[in-house]
């Protein structure tokens, strides 16, 4: 069993650099905001990678702790608990202005959480960072540790001194061969859209429930169940209660919840409301689900009952949102009837031994001459790449590795290509596939 991702909650006064540090943490501008109903938009969440170290990350509003009505006290809120979602707090100020009062209290605020919290002195570049720091050690928050945003220097030492203070909880063995591990399943989308009504059919139908494990994520639950003679173990993102020996699914939302389940997962179930139009939410979280390279199946529920008007009218709004995921099978079901459910069940199967696909050497590289026979790269300047052989770099989600000469000229658009005519072959269907291409050096490059 994978390890809980990491939790990291930028925090600070407004305009000390909160989000210029997380989208260098996350290496993007993109983020999942919540904004659903009672949720502001200054929350915003990402993904960091530190090597092999994935983790999450948390921007959060300017914090005024003392703010007692009107939207700054609703930002205070959504810090408060982005706060509490996190194993550790990033505590930002600004170097260049030193303390200030509001940093103050933001710190007494902090410290009565019990939180992990680093303080993070920005903006000093061009300075002397023994000096700037010196300062913050008043906060009473250990020792601060300098950086800048904005050029980047010192956040990977950072990043690396945030994971080292977390720990990382030891992770269970688990089985080499796909074919006898148990499926994991997340079954995630927006409140309200029938997950825990899902979650209650998979496990009431033919169902064998060994034991659940709770602590993977704060508040989740795994459960091992079969159905037939496949065995699945479901990650809980509807909010699973335990009620003597019945389990009853309850609906609740969590971002972080909902992306470690998504990242822990083999196969993740998007669940969407066909009585409802396709939200930016929905497309957000079809995003993580693909930048986590995740297969992933879509269930439109709540089928039944609609007239012809609104079913194409969900269909046509499918494929303007979440075209990115057409790679994904899509199923539509009602859960409360169970209608549908061995499809998609089929289908999550599918996408299992797609994203675990082991694809020959020989195999891909005649796959990969035929692709470029029928569609060859563009010319880039005096010449065109050659792509010479391909090869297997890893399984969820399957990775083809190109070799040859110009590769670095290749556009994008021709990497679709190669991934939806590899896909079309060894029928890869349900699963993201990643190509990397690999340019052999010119030995005479440096000759004059």
């Amino acid at each position: 069993m994978r390890a809980a991702l990491p939790v990291l909650a930028l925090v600070g006064r407004p305009n000390v650099g909160k989000s210029t540090l997380f989208n260098r943490m996350t290496r993007s501008r993109d983020a999942l905001v919540a904004d659903l109903p009672g949720l502001t938009r200054d929350r915003h969440y990402g993904q960091g990678r530190l090597g092999e170290k994935p983790f999450l990350v948390i921007d959060t509003g300017g914090f005024e702790p003392i703010a007692k009505e009107g939207i700054v006290f609703e930002m205070a809120k959504q810090t408060r608990q982005a706060v509490a979602e996190a194993d550790l707090v990033i505590f930002l100020v600004d170097g260049r202005q030193g303390i200030a009062p509001q940093d103050k209290h933001i710190a007494d605020e902090l410290r009565k959480r019990g939180q992990k919290i680093i303080v993070a002195v920005n903006k000093v570049e061009g300075m002397h960072a023994a000096a700037v720091t010196a300062d913050f050690f008043e906060l009473g928050l250990g020792t601060p540790v300098a950086v800048s945003a904005a050029h980047g220097d010192g956040v990977t030492d950072l990043v690396e001194l945030a994971l080292e203070t977390i720990g990382a909880p030891e992770e269970e063995e688990e089985e080499t061969d796909p074919a006898l591990r148990r499926v994991r399943i997340a079954i995630v989308g927006r409140p309200n859209v029938g997950k825990s009504t899902l979650v209650n059919t998979l496990l009431g139908e033919e169902r064998v429930i060994a034991f659940d494990m709770p602590g993977t994520t704060r508040d989740s639950i795994h459960v091992d169940f079969e159905r037939g003679e496949k065995r699945y173990t479901l990650i809980d993102t509807a909010g699973l209660r335990r009620r003597g020996k019945i389990f009853e699914a309850v609906e609740k939302f969590s971002v972080v919840k909902t992306l470690q389940s998504i990242a822990d997962a083999n196969v993740v179930v998007l669940l969407v409301d066909a009585r409802e139009d396709i939200s930016d939410q929905d497309a957000h979280i079809g995003g993580f689900i693909l930048e986590s390279g995740r297969a992933v199946v879509l269930g439109i529920n709540k089928w039944d009952d609609l007239d012809a008007y609104r079913r194409e009218r969900i269909k046509r709004d499918i494929e303007r949102k979440l075209g990115f995921l057409a790679f994904a099978r899509l199923h539509f079901i009602s859960a409360l009837k169970a209608e549908g459910i061995t499809a998609l069940m089929r289908s999550v199967d599918a996408a299992y031994a797609a994203a675990f696909a082991k694809l020959a050497t020989p195999k891909l590289t005649r796959a990969l001459i035929a692709a470029v026979e029928r569609q060859a790269p563009p010319r880039r300047g005096v010449s065109r790449p050659k792509m010479r052989y391909a090869h297997q770099g890893g399984m969820n989600p399957p990775i083809v590795v190109i070799h040859g000469n110009g590769l670095d000229r290749v556009p994008d658009t021709y990497r679709r290509y190669l991934e939806s005519y590899f896909r079309e072959t060894f029928s890869l269907q349900g699963t993201p596939l990643r190509i990397e291409f690999r340019s052999t050096r010119n030995p005479f490059a440096d000759r004059s």
